[in-house]
């Protein structure tokens, strides 16, 4: 257990950062989730940007790199223009 006060400080910030982290990259799985499940093509190109946006938020953030951002938008992308 810590006994500095700083070092207190530290564990509680970094449980709080880890609590919205895990937040919002479980939030972002499941919105993509949701997307690749639609089957209707426009209906998918409509909340596309919504769920690229919530991808490029959590790489600004550093709670994913941002090459595996990158290749999460890649994968989707392919998958809904594959929709027939």
């Amino acid at each position: 257990m810590a006994n500095h006060k700083a070092t207190k400080k530290d564990i509680r910030q970094s449980q709080k950062r880890r609590e919205h982290n895990r937040y919002y990259g479980k939030t972002t799985r499941n919105a993509i989730r949701a997307l690749l499940a639609v089957t209707d093509k426009t209906e998918a190109q409509e909340s596309l940007p919504k769920v690229i946006s919530m991808i490029d938020k959590l790489a600004k953030r550093n709670v994913i790199h941002k090459n595996k951002a990158s290749n999460l938008k890649s994968g989707i992308i392919k998958r809904i223009n594959a929709i027939a």
